[in-house]
């Protein structure tokens, strides 16, 4: 899958994501502005992630020396994880049964600061949810000025709707807004 412009964007079995965990940390920490000892943290997620049904991952790698410029992945969302448990909480019946019985769940895509408005996050998005055999995709980001904010504009180009906002998640004092597509694109 080719970006151009010296990039390329590639599939991830989880063995990939595991070979380049440190770096995907990394740029996770810089798009999200978060302190390395937080981010490192996140290290055994990811790891447990990659066991998940229907794990799927994309990369955009720089040609030459392929560093990795940006990741993304998901899952099936199912209940007993505690994402799909938090956010299925806090949702009544019928919502938490259109969005949630289905549902193929974005977990992380980021693109490094210095890489970003190239593109590469509609190209990891696109690659990711093609051919999805889920009813439905959702996220959770962090809330922020939908003008000002790059992922917000991308969810809202690729139509995404809300499902809930300024929800707290237990461990982070910053409101999250949990955004829902359905699918296929």
């Amino acid at each position: 899958m080719g970006l151009g412009a010296g990039m390329r964007l590639v599939a991830w079995q989880p063995r990939d994501l595991m070979r380049h965990l440190d770096e995907a940390i990394t740029v996770y920490g810089e798009a999200m502005g978060y302190p390395r000892d937080l981010i490192d943290t996140r290290k055994g997620y990811v790891a447990a992630h990659t066991h998940r049904p229907d794990f799927r991952a994309v990369a955009t790698l720089r040609d030459g020396d392929d560093q990795l410029l940006g990741f993304g992945y998901g899952y099936r969302s199912t209940p007993g994880q505690w994402w799909h448990d938090q956010v299925a909480g806090a949702l009544g019946r019928d919502l938490r049964k259109w969005w949630l019985s289905d549902c193929f769940e974005l977990v992380e895509l980021h693109v490094k600061p210095d890489a970003q408005g190239r593109g590469l996050g509609a190209r990891q998005l696109s690659s990711l949810l093609e051919d999805i055999p889920h009813r439905t995709v959702v996220l959770s980001t962090p809330e922020a000025d939908e003008s000002k904010s790059r992922a917000w504009r991308l969810y809202r180009r690729f139509g995404f709707v809300d499902i809930l906002r300024h929800f707290n998640f237990p461990g982070d004092e910053r409101p999250f807004a949990v955004l829902g597509r359905q699918l296929p694109l």
